[in-house]
């Protein structure tokens, strides 16, 4: 029976194809009416016999790219129209629209850049609807070409007819250009091989800044850049030739391929071979390598007919500053870089690549940003407009509006101005793009954190204090829509303690509104302050005290100047600038000083690291036991020092340390089912980025017989943070 009926689509349905799919779907149905973008999403005048098949078809099968959270249907008087278009957008003073991430270029665009002949032949910044930029080109919505960085691009008269032809797949996408009308890269592309085989460190834009790219076989030239980019050992990532190449130099299992080939193309972090035949400056004690395949026609033409397969793909900074994505910046790069390979195509947000790592078939975020930011966390509940501002490491902040939770990229460590710069640059883009009107800002307790004082800063918002580990574990609480309580165990680094402590290995009783620490690892003092972060075996020494050992039990530290070392004791014994920590991380920094893997960290976690780089699976764990509601682990350090003087290798005793700090989590976990009758356990922080530690406490809760959750849309380090914070502060909202 024909009807007429106005259809509100919310989700992501922007720069998805979403408009020419309807149109497509109404001409093959006989449907009359219209198509257009809002900014809150996409609205449809829908008419005639088959309304009904034309509305079950845009629920079962919308777009690939498309994701449909709410669907509105009104009906309307019958008009006997005639014709279906896509009519021009409209925006208003309110409402959400979801533009969605950046996407790699599609198998049909890149078979138009391999084909001969083809007018788009070897063109750098080929794309069509299924693909390419998205958010980083997009100023404001409706997303339209003239609200995105493509504005200053007027389409030819073969990309016009393409754009407004409903049988091509370049229907109404935004970004849509050719040799003869879009942007341009500054330097013909087999001079920037040759560049890169002199090796030369070549600065390249891509799609949200720039990277630092080199040979990734050429020692020297990954050396220079380690130094020129003040690295230290920190790792790499590297860029692919293709998968093939990928799995010459590591091991790549179903989920990781995957991942690598998949339509986001972050870096994942794989085991690697033995002979990868790559430098060995890329990732110095580490045994993964942090790998991506190209995911911009502009990388594909790098490596065609290029002497090279794998470059260093690396973000275009000086360490902790952000990635560069301006041309008024190329001064910051100009230390870096030996030669520059740009584009006149603007980039409005910068972005920096994700990382992962792969637990489960799952991805574990170590860095959310290109391919996945801004994609909405659906918090499945209503929720009030607020601003979460993060953490100080790590930093993302987190928006909250409608049912929806929406994280920032991955904006990096606020210790300095432009990191600072950065942060508000962004979140005055977000707030204004996603229309928030905050009521609250929600910020973490320790007073010293940049991101807190940023909370401060807006002064007609009252604010919400959010302890550390709380929003951890209420981030994971709300990534999986848990409601009630949980035993959430949050095991990280560094959090500000309601007790003045420095926290990290806590076993919380916990809903959104409020938290009960009934568990943490005992506290010992750390030495020093930022210097122990620094310098493990000042946390390993504080180890040794703490188990009535000394110096000399532990043969690794005898490196340390004796000198530095007394002086540290001294501290020690006398409480000079010491505070308490019962932090996971300084745990595993110790364990790995008094192992003699790493006595100094050049890069955050970097003992942690390659602590877990040295076990293997599958070895008994070391003692522990209780001490009120201190989980105490002398015994297993007493032990692990014993077994490593009678000459246990360290492979062995870190698998034994792995399994012993797992061992003992399910143990806080069993007390608190027995007290408490909770079987939900909600894992976050980010010691649970060791996937050692992770299987292993997984692993053990499961056969323990509790229901374990773990994050994989959002980082469960600090990058997550915020999400748990506004969280948080949405329950205490409604709660007040």
């Amino acid at each position: 029976m024909a009807s007429r009926k106005h259809i509100s689509i919310r989700g992501t349905v922007q720069g998805v194809g979403f408009r020419p799919y309807v149109y497509g779907l109404a001409k093959r149905l006989s449907i009359s009416g219209f198509v257009r973008n809002s900014d809150g999403g996409v609205e449809i005048e829908a008419e005639g016999d088959e309304v009904e098949a034309f509305l079950a078809e845009l629920q079962d099968r919308p777009p690939v790219l498309a994701e449909i959270t709410d669907i509105g249907i009104k009906n309307l008087k019958f008009r006997n129209e005639t014709g279906f278009q896509i009519i021009e957008s409209y925006p208003t003073v309110s409402g959400l629209a979801l533009v969605p991430p950046d996407i790699a270029t599609c198998h049909d665009c890149l078979s138009d850049f391999t084909e001969t002949g083809n007018r788009r032949h070897l063109y750098p910044f080929t794309n069509c609807t299924n693909c390419g930029p998205r958010y980083t080109i997009v100023q404001d919505v409706p997303y339209d070409r003239h609200t995105t960085t493509m504005a200053a691009f007027r389409m030819c008269p073969a990309c016009e007819a393409e754009y407004h032809d409903p049988d091509d797949r370049r229907f109404h996408a935004q970004p849509n250009a050719c040799p003869v009308c879009g942007p341009q890269i500054s330097a013909p592309i087999s001079e920037v091989r040759e560049w890169l085989s002199d090796g030369a460190i070549v600065a390249i834009k891509g799609l949200g800044g720039y990277h630092l790219a080199c040979d990734a076989t050429n020692h020297g030239a990954v050396e220079r850049l380690r130094e020129r980019k003040r690295r230290g050992n920190k790792p790499f990532a590297i860029m692919a030739q293709s998968l093939e190449e990928v799995e010459r130099f590591c091991e790549v299992d179903a989920s990781e391929r995957s991942f690598l080939a998949g339509a986001r193309r972050p870096i994942v972090l794989l085991r690697r071979r033995a002979e990868a035949g790559l430098s060995t400056a890329i990732a110095p004690g580490n045994r993964h390598l942090g790998v991506m395949l190209p995911y911009t026609p502009l990388h594909q033409l790098l490596f065609l007919d290029a002497p090279f397969t794998a470059l260093v793909m690396t973000s275009g900074n000086l360490s902790e500053e952000p990635i560069v994505s301006r041309e008024e910046e190329l001064t910051r790069l100009a230390p870096l870089a030996d030669r520059f390979l740009t584009h006149d195509r603007a980039i409005q947000t910068r972005m920096d690549d994700s990382v992962v790592r792969v637990f489960r078939g799952r991805h574990l975020f170590v860095r959310r940003s290109r391919g996945f930011a801004p994609e909405p966390i659906d918090l499945g509940m209503p929720v009030r407009d607020l601003i979460a501002v993060g953490g100080e490491l790590k930093n993302t902040f987190c928006l909250t509006t409608d049912h929806y939770a929406i994280l920032s990229q991955h904006i990096g460590d606020l210790e300095n101005y432009q990191t600072l710069e950065f942060f508000r640059e962004t979140l005055d883009h977000m707030r204004r793009f996603f229309r928030v009107r905050p009521e609250a800002v929600a910020h973490d307790l320790h007073p010293g954190y940049l991101s807190t004082r940023a909370a401060f800063e807006m002064a007609d918002l009252p604010r919400i204090g959010v302890q550390h580990h709380h929003a951890h574990v209420a981030s994971c609480m709300a990534e999986r829509r848990l409601a009630g309580k949980v035993i959430g165990v949050a095991f990280d680094g560094t959090g500000y303690g309601t007790d003045g402590a420095i926290w990290g290995g806590e076993v919380l009783l916990c809903d959104y509104a409020e938290f009960e620490r009934r568990y943490h690892l005992r506290y010992v003092p750390m030495a020093g302050g930022d210097a122990a972060v620094r310098e493990p075996w000042r946390v390993a020494l504080a180890y040794l005290r703490d188990c009535g050992l000394q110096a000399a039990d532990a043969p690794a530290l005898t490196v340390v100047p004796e000198k530095r070392r007394l002086a540290v004791e001294t501290m020690l014994e006398r409480r000079v600038q010491t505070v308490n920590t019962s932090s996971c991380g300084r745990l595993f920094d110790a364990v790995s000083a008094l192992l003699g893997v790493c006595l100094e960290n050049c890069y955050e976690a970097q003992a942690a690291v390659e602590l877990e780089a040295m076990a293997f699976d599958g070895a008994p764990a070391f003692g522990f036991d209780f001490g009120g509601n201190e989980i105490d682990l002398r015994e297993c350090i007493r032990e692990l020092v014993s077994a490593k003087g009678k000459g246990q290798p360290v492979s062995l005793l870190s698998a034994r340390f792995h399994q012993t700090v797992a061992n003992a989590i399910i143990a806080a976990c069993e007390k608190l089912r027995a007290s408490e009758g909770l079987t939900r356990v909600c894992l976050s922080g980010g010691s649970f980025q060791n996937v050692t530690l992770l299987e292993a406490t997984v692993g053990g809760l499961e056969r323990a017989g509790f229901e374990t959750f773990w994050q994989s849309k959002i980082p469960g380090n600090d990058g997550g943070l915020s999400l748990g914070q506004a969280a948080i502060a949405n329950a205490l909202a409604r709660s007040s």
